[in-house]
């Protein structure tokens, strides 16, 4: 009874069952998951600017409103092609001595997860009017705006990157919005997040609940893709700057209704090689990012998207096969390579 009386001895013993639980129940644990679960070896680790825009992410709270995971949910196909691993967080470490990287995993979806935007909307055009002002691109968002990222400038340097915005949100005494090094650090940040894929030795986990696809399901059944396939992926991957109305915003993303491009069947393989590759029209609109090299459409998505374009807004182009433009799909993708 004397050892309870002996206040020395019990906090020196208390402290020594405290340390050697803390090493087995924490640290060695710790340790061990360290060993087991590894980046996957076509994880792309993040670039100087990436991790100071990953820093920025955080100060700014983007955490608060998206996630960064995707659970084996049918609903979260749309934000990834697998469910999320360990393994896609393995590759996080400190900030520095003294602070720990939280793995931004998020706990709600007030915005879309994140886990693979870097894929899904590659544009650094479209990501920084986004920054600038999210009601410019999508109407609805309720993101706040971060215009203290930009400043306004009335002569760009050639090495500045200007902003492209509709006249209704450009300045009113003629300068022009131009990306300040923090701007262009957050979106590297959002554009190097994209889902890793995985070795051919592992396989991805079922998504849970899945639904039945449709017939018409032209990626898995090699069939016709219909015009419903064809919006699905225009909302999917041109919507956000296209708009839906087909009208884009002026002075920043180009109208789809009434192009010539579109509309034009001369103009086909100019066509293909602007939806696989992307195109650039400075001064005029924004830079478009290679969205089918990216998003590996297949010859199917590819006549799906433009059967939708030339059927809508009044559009009224002739309807192409999958067949019929196979060999431009290839040959475009091998230009991209």
């Amino acid at each position: 009874m004397n050892f309870f009386d002996n206040h020395r001895n019990l906090f020196l013993t208390a402290t020594l069952f405290f340390v050697v639980l803390t090493i087995f129940v924490a640290i060695i644990p710790a340790l061990h998951n360290q060993v087991v679960n590894a980046p996957l070896p076509s994880a792309v680790p993040l670039s100087e600017d990436a991790i100071r825009g990953k820093a920025l992410y955080v100060s700014h709270g983007c955490v608060a409103c998206h996630t960064q995971q995707v659970r084996n949910l049918d609903m979260d196909k749309m934000w990834g092609s697998r469910p999320s691993m360990a393994a896609d967080y393995a590759g996080t470490g400190r900030t520095d001595v003294w602070r720990n990287t939280a793995t931004l995993m998020g706990t709600e979806r007030t915005g879309p997860d994140l886990t693979d935007v870097g894929n899904r909307q590659p544009s650094q055009d479209w990501n920084l009017v986004h920054l600038f002002n999210p009601r410019i691109v999508v109407k609805e968002s309720v993101m706040p705006a971060y215009p203290f990222l930009f400043e306004f400038k009335q002569n760009p340097s050639k090495n500045d990157v200007v902003v492209a915005v509709p006249e209704q949100y450009a300045p009113k005494d003629g300068s022009q919005i131009v990306a300040t090094p923090e701007a262009l650090q957050l979106v590297a940040y959002l554009q190097s997040l994209k889902q890793a894929p995985l070795p051919e030795t592992m396989v991805a986990p079922d998504f849970l609940y899945k639904r039945e696809k449709k017939k018409a399901d032209a990626a898995a059944g090699g069939g016709e893709a219909s015009e419903l396939d064809g919006q699905a992926l225009y909302v999917a991957n041109c919507q956000a700057c296209h708009q839906a109305d087909g009208m884009g915003l002026p002075g920043a993303f180009p109208p789809l209704k009434g192009s010539q491009v579109v509309d034009d069947d001369d103009n086909l393989e100019l066509y293909i090689d602007i939806i696989m590759n992307g195109y650039d029209s400075r001064p005029e609109y924004g830079a478009m990012a290679a969205v089918g090299v990216n998003a590996g459409f297949t010859e199917h998505e590819v006549a799906a998207i433009i059967n939708f374009e030339r059927s809508s807004w009044g559009n009224n182009g002739k309807k192409v096969a999958a067949e019929e433009i196979k060999k431009i799909v290839d040959f475009v993708k091998l230009q991209a390579k």
